[in-house]
This record gives structure tokens, sequence and C-alpha cells, in this order.
């Protein structure tokens, strides 16, 4: 877990003062319950924002409504309370999943990770993943979170639509920051400066390399 954990905290704004990442995590309790659409947005969100992503393919980096139904059936995710709509997930929920999307950013297969999770209580879930996240994990109020489909409901889901109306108004008001890179020749790469690959990604002239060589597979008899 110590590469992860250093991995995911570099880049996080140089300069910045970072709170405890344990004391952060636990600020995301306060909105449980959540229900499946919700708690699949939260976490996407939080994984969004600190660049997590699973080394196996296969793998989605966040967790949908049919991959956290899928991870219930198989054991990997405790069941929620209520069945169907009704149905609500907790804390330890949320916990579970982060787990899961940072086991698999290491390579575990969810055979590995189901033995793990028999073994994990909620405390060592929580330290874990907040090691894990390091630095790169944002407070609840700092997320980039986006609507889909029909507003969340519940305590969490007016916090949801509060920060959604927030970033909202945000992106009206205020111009956003954009990194320019040359790439090459009429090529130009533009990255807006709260994007998880500017902030956690490498410097600009790797990413122009990457680029250029993307573009030579693309265009193999067109230079850039």
């Amino acid at each position: 877990m110590t590469g992860l954990g250093a991995g995911a905290g570099t880049g996080a704004g140089a300069g910045a003062v970072h709170r405890d990442p344990l004391q952060v995590l636990r600020e995301y309790r306060n909105l449980a319950p959540w229900n499946l659409r919700d708690l699949s947005a939260l976490v996407g969100a939080v994984l969004d924002a600190s660049a997590i992503t699973p080394i196996n393919a296969a793998a989605r980096a966040q967790p949908s409504e049919r991959t956290i139904r899928f991870y219930v059936t198989k054991g990997l995710v405790s069941p929620p309370e209520g069945r169907g709509t009704a149905a609500t997930y907790s804390y330890r929920h949320f916990l579970q999943l982060l787990w899961i999307k940072l086991r698999q950013m290491e390579g575990a297969t969810l055979a590995t990770i189901t033995k793990e999770m028999q073994d994990q209580t909620g405390d060592v879930l929580e330290r874990r993943a907040a090691q894990a996240l390091g630095a790169s994990l944002l407070v609840p109020d700092r997320l980039q979170l986006r609507s889909r489909g029909a507003p969340p409901r519940g305590r969490s889901g007016r916090a949801l639509t509060a920060w959604i109306a927030r970033d909202a108004e945000r992106d009206t008001e205020v111009p956003s920051s954009w990194r320019r890179i040359p790439v090459g020749r009429g090529l130009e790469l533009h990255i807006e400066a709260a994007h998880p690959l500017a902030r956690l990604g490498p410097d600009d002239t790797a990413l122009a390399e990457a680029i250029r060589q993307a573009v030579a597979k693309l265009m193999p008899h067109a230079g850039t």
C-alpha cells in the first residue's frame, strides 16, 4: 500500500495545506445513507478526483449501479438496507467500493478482494482507504459533481444537489483556467486546470510526447 498512497497524493496542489485524509474521509459519513444512484455518483467523483485507474483493463475506474449490484451478489459489498428502490447504502458500503477500486488499481482480482473483505472491519477499510487516497482525497464540498438523470433524493441527495448547483454557478461566473501545451505544428493540447490529468499527471513535456505518439499511430504517414 505504500506505493499507492504516495502516488495518489502527488500533485494535489503545490503549497496547499493538506488535512488528515482520515478526517476528510469521515466527513462523507455525515452524508449517509445513500440510494444506489447517489452512492455510485459519489464514489465515482471521489475516484475521478484522485485519478484512480485500475490496472486490469476489464475493470471500470468508476462503479456503475449495475456493478455495485454485482458486487453485492458476489459478496464483495454488504447487502443494502431494504430492497428495490427503497434500498439504502451506508458509509461502510462507500468504504467497500472505494477499497475495491483501490485494490483493482494495484492489480488485485475480485477473488482476492473478496477474501480480503471477509477479514476486514470497517475501521481497517477506513484507515487503508484514507492512506491509499492520501492528499488527493477532497473534502465533500470540493468534489466536481455533475447531475445524471433525475435529481438525487434524501439527505445525501440534497447535499449532492447543492454541490452540483454550486459547480454550475462557478462554471458560469468564473472562467476556467487552462494549460496550453504545444505538441507540434498545428497541434496544441488544452487541459483544464481542475482536471485530474493537469493536477496529478505527468509534466508538459511527457504529455506532449504521449500525444505525438498517439497521433503517429492514428496517422502513421503524417508528421506532427
